[in-house]
């Protein structure tokens, strides 16, 4: 069956296309929710609260678009609203003057796998401004927005996650080199 027939399917009401629908999509949303999440359990609770949203939504799915940007952008907002629920954002961290760059050179050299789990063990502030402003792309602006926080509260905590990402790359690094050194 098409993607397309799966999921005017799913519209009506069906629940084995639903039911095909959430098998399709359920590794991507998952992943989504990884980067916002700091386990697996929290990123599955993420995932579901996503799928509820989508299927109680597909009526407002415009068929002329795609369908996983589509679900991916309910999936950022699932992790945006999760992490909203059950976090204490702090309002007035210290704005950092020097917004500088940070070398990311120990970054491009980790698996893909160990930078999710590093990143997974950042604070969980840290760890949504860096996954909305790296990952997804999302701007200071809407990042303040979105959490209900300000724009400079958004670049210290996106610097301190840097900084500290830094950090756990170079402890890695190290404790690497001295078990295969």
């Amino acid at each position: 069956m098409s993607e397309q027939k799966l999921i005017d399917k799913a519209r009506k009401g069906n629940r084995r296309s639903q039911n095909e629908l959430y098998k399709v999509y359920y590794n991507y949303a998952m992943s989504i929710a990884l980067r916002f999440s700091s386990s697996r359990d929290e990123a599955s609770e993420i995932t579901h609260d996503a799928f509820i949203k989508m299927f109680s939504n597909l009526d407002k799915y415009d068929k002329d678009q795609l369908f996983k940007p589509w679900l991916r952008k309910i999936v950022v907002n699932a992790s945006i609203d999760h992490f909203r629920k059950y976090q204490h954002v702090p309002q007035h961290l210290e704005v950092l003057e020097n917004d500088s760059k940070v070398s990311n050179d120990g970054l491009e050299q980790l698996a893909v796998e160990e930078l999710m789990r590093l990143i997974s063990m950042l604070s969980p502030a840290y760890r949504i401004v860096f996954s909305l402003y790296v990952v997804e792309g999302f701007s200071h602006k809407e990042i303040a927005e979105q959490l209900d926080i300000t724009v400079g509260t958004s670049k210290s905590n996106l610097a301190k996650a840097r900084n500290r990402l830094q950090e756990m790359v170079m402890v890695h690094f190290g404790t690497q080199n001295r078990s295969h050194g």
